[in-house]
């Protein structure tokens, strides 16, 4: 699961390729341990990535991705995020070490850069941020 985080007008995204292997961005979040909700898996991820508590609001949208070539399939589901304590820090360190670099970006900025899934956006500035209903984005592949 992953968090559509805005603040100030700006999408919160993360690069989740260790040493800067790849250019690629995302939102925030990961894997859920069992047990957990996926609201609480969600705070969990966001608080380690980034070092921000934040409220989980609705879900968003289901993602899938795989690997045409391969045997790879994630499905993610995205949900709205408020930031309720915290503030981006610079010396912040992923205890996991996946996320090294973190940052909020305009809408302007996102589209000049490589980031997944392609709906990101809409998401964050366009119609499907401001209505209640999910969206599905089907079979998107993996890049690296």
């Amino acid at each position: 699961m992953r968090a559509i985080i805005l603040h100030a007008n700006r999408l919160l995204m993360v690069n989740a390729w260790p040493d800067g292997k790849s250019d690629l961005w995302c939102a925030p979040g990961g894997g859920v341990e069992a047990g957990q909700s996926l609201p609480d898996n969600l705070r969990r991820e966001v608080q380690e990535e980034c070092g921000l508590t934040i409220a989980v609001g609705a879900p968003c949208l289901v993602n899938e991705f795989h690997d045409p070539a391969g045997s790879f399939h994630q499905v993610d589901i995205y949900f709205h995020a408020e930031i309720i304590a915290g503030a981006l820090d610079p010396a912040w360190r992923d205890p996991e070490g996946v996320v090294t670099t973190r940052r909020f970006v305009s809408e302007a900025e996102l589209c000049a850069m490589r980031y997944k899934p392609d709906c990101l956006p809409e998401l964050a500035w366009g119609r499907a941020a401001r209505t209640s209903r999910a969206l599905y984005d089907p079979l998107e592949p993996i890049i690296r």
